[in-house]
């Protein structure tokens, strides 16, 4: 009598479970496997070099995923972001944050996705489950990886009483973070206009005369005394 062998795992289902029963992250049923964002968390998005930038100025924030070029599901993405999550309601609050720290529409690089949409699910962090030969072939990876159990208690960075109150639970002030994060986005596009390469693609704003480019003349809009 031939012996009925149990189907093999699939590596995806395997990708869902570990954030579905592990995190309490919920997921959408796609594959590859991505996480719904406005329930647990949002995402401020940014050009993955002036993210790297923003992570050596903020040694804590919440979790912080790079996502590879063109591997966004239903986001074109041309280049590198990175991904880092904050609380959930965070991505409404952008718009007003930038336009209170004076830099309104002036960092289009700088992004937020909120309720309705999602992220790629990045691969296992280390040691934190099989990795079913994931590796190469992701869309994203972890950067700085969440811990079960830790993150989803009010970690992210936010706004309102007790935000960026600097002990080891928590990420930022989102102000804060906002602020470090469109002056690095701003600087990056200005060393590309200094290489002469074009930011016409992105639907960019001209630079010359706009208030944050004063910056490189020694003024300091309201996000750089932060």
């Amino acid at each position: 009598m031939a012996r009925v062998l149990p189907r093999p795992r699939s590596p995806l289902a395997a990708v869902r479970r570990w954030y579905e029963e592990e995190l309490g992250w919920p997921t959408a049923e796609t594959e590859p496997v991505e996480l719904l964002t406005g329930l647990r968390f949002d995402v401020l998005e940014m050009p993955a070099g002036a993210g790297s930038a923003v992570l050596r100025r903020l040694p804590r924030t919440g979790p912080v995923a790079l996502v590879r070029a063109g591997c966004d599901g239903n986001h074109a993405i041309d280049r590198p972001k990175l991904l880092m999550l904050i609380a959930a309601g965070g991505a409404e609050e952008l718009p007003g944050i930038l336009e209170w720290l004076e830099w309104g529409a002036l960092v289009p690089d700088l992004t937020a996705r909120g309720t309705g949409d999602r992220m790629p699910a990045p691969v296992f962090p280390t040691g934190a489950a099989p990795s079913y030969g994931f590796g190469s072939r992701e869309a994203a990876r972890w950067v700085r990886p969440p811990r079960p159990g830790y993150e989803a208690a009010n970690s992210l960075p936010t706004t309102g009483f007790g935000a960026g109150n600097g002990d080891d639970r928590g990420g930022p002030d989102l102000v804060r973070l906002v602020s470090a994060a469109a002056t690095e986005c701003h600087r990056a596009r200005l060393l590309r206009a200094r290489n002469a390469q074009s930011d016409r693609a992105y639907g960019d704003q001209p630079l010359a005369f706009s208030n944050a480019s004063r910056m490189s003349a020694g003024t300091r809009p309201r996000s750089l005394t932060l």
